[in-house]
C-alpha cells in the first residue's frame, strides 16, 4: 500500500473515533449523497421569483392594518427587509394599489406564487429524512399544504419581525440593548425554524429531535444577515445604475441560495443525529469498506424511490467482515 494510501486510512480511521470530526463529515457526505446542492437550488430559485410579490403582499396588508399609524408600519417594513439585506430599500416606496377586485386577483397570485417555494422546502426535506414518494401527499393536497404552511410560517415570520423592531426601539441604551436585541433575534429565528422543520416534513419527528438543527441555523442564519447588511452598506451604496441593479440580482440571489443551503445543511444534523447515521467512511478520493451507518443511509437513499404502494425498493451489500460497535471493520483497524 502507498503512503497515500496508508495516510487516507489512517485519517478514515480517526475521523471515526471522534465525533467532532466524523459528526461533521458524516453531514457532508449524507448531504451529497441527497444531491442537496440542486435541493437548494431547487428552493432558491423558486424563493427568488416569489419573494417579491409576497413582500408586497406584507407591505400592502400591513398598510391596510396599520392606516393610521405610519410610524409602527415603518418601522416594521423597515425591519422585514432587515431580515432580507439585500433587497434594498425599493420596496418599502411600493405596494399592490387598486380596487377590492384587482387587489384580491393581485394577493391570490402572489399568494399562488409563494407556494412554488414551500412545495420546494416540503420536497427537500422529506428527500433528506428519506421519506418514499409513495408516503408524499398527492399534488392537491401538498398545494393546500403548501398554503397552509405559507400563511403559518408568514405569521411567524410577522410576529419575529414585531419583535425584533420593538427591541429596536431602545438602541439608544448602546452596548446592552444591542446584545439584548441580537438575543431576540436569535430566539425568534429559532423558534421559527423548530417550526419549519416539523411542519415541512411529512414523516412524524419528535420536536426533541430537531433543536440541534433550528439552533445551528439560527446562528448561521444570523451570519449571513450581517453578511448582507455589510454587502449593501459597503458594496452597492455608491454603485452605478446598471451595475447596482445587476450586483442587486445577483445578490439577492446568492443570498437566497446560502440561506437554503444553511437551512437544509441544518436540517441534515438533524437526521444524522436522530438515526445516528454516523461514523462515514471518508470514501472521497478512495472507496473504503463501509460502515454501518453507510449502509443505514444509503439504504433510506435508495427507499426513497418507492412510488407506488406495492413497489418495494430492496438495498443489499457484498458480505464484507463485520463492524464493531463503532462501525469499523477489522480491515480498518
Amino acid at each position: 500500500m502507498s503512503r497515500f494510501g496508508r495516510g487516507y486510512r489512517a485519517f478514515d480511521r480517526f475521523q471515526q473515533r471522534h465525533a467532532w470530526l466524523g459528526f461533521p463529515l458524516a453531514i457532508r457526505q449524507k448531504y451529497a449523497d441527497d444531491q442537496g446542492s440542486y435541493l437548494a437550488a431547487t428552493i432558491a430559485y423558486y424563493g427568488f421569483f416569489s419573494l417579491f410579490p409576497l413582500l408586497l403582499v406584507f407591505v400592502t396588508i400591513l398598510g391596510f392594518v396599520l392606516r393610521g399609524h405610519p410610524d409602527v408600519q415603518n418601522r416594521i417594513v423597515g425591519t422585514a427587509l432587515g431580515q432580507l439585506p439585500v433587497i434594498g430599500k425599493s420596496i418599502r416606496q411600493n405596494s399592490l394599489r387598486g380596487n377590492g377586485l384587482a387587489l384580491g386577483v393581485g394577493i391570490a397570485v402572489a399568494l399562488w406564487a409563494g407556494m412554488g417555494v414551500f412545495l420546494a422546502a416540503q420536497n427537500a426535506m422529506d428527500h433528506l429524512w428519506g421519506v418514499p414518494f409513495k408516503r408524499r401527499p398527492d399534488p392537491l393536497r401538498a398545494r393546500g399544504r403548501a398554503l397552509l404552511l405559507l400563511l403559518l410560517l408568514g405569521g411567524g415570520i410577522l410576529g419575529a419581525t414585531v419583535l425584533a423592531s420593538f427591541a429596536s426601539f431602545g438602541s439608544h441604551y448602546g452596548v446592552a440593548w444591542k446584545i439584548a436585541s441580537a438575543l431576540i433575534s436569535f430566539a425568534a429565528n429559532f423558534v421559527l425554524f423548530w417550526i419549519g422543520f416539523r411542519v415541512l416534513t411529512t414523516r412524524d419527528v419528535r420536536w426533541s429531535a430537531l433543536r440541534l438543527g433550528a439552533a445551528v441555523a439560527a446562528v448561521l442564519y444570523g451570519g449571513l444577515q450581517l453578511l448582507g447588511g455589510w454587502y449593501v452598506g459597503h458594496e452597492l451604496r455608491h454603485a452605478s445604475a446598471v451595475y447596482g441593479t445587476f450586483a442587486l440580482v445577483i445578490g439577492l440571489l446568492s443570498w437566497i441560495y446560502l440561506a437554503a443551503h444553511i437551512t437544509l445543511l441544518a436540517a441534515e444534523a438533524n437526521v444524522v443525529a436522530h438515526r445516528s447515521l454516523w461514523p462515514r467512511s471518508f470514501s472521497v478520493i478512495v472507496e473504503l469498506p463501509a460502515t454501518r451507518a453507510d449502509e443505514q443511509a444509503l439504504t433510506q437513499r435508495g427507499k426513497v424511490e418507492e412510488r407506488r404502494q406495492d413497489e418495494r425498493v430492496e438495498v443489499e451489500f457484498e458480505e464484507t467482515p463485520a463492524a464493531d460497535a463503532r462501525g469499523r471493520r477489522p480491515s480498518d483497524s
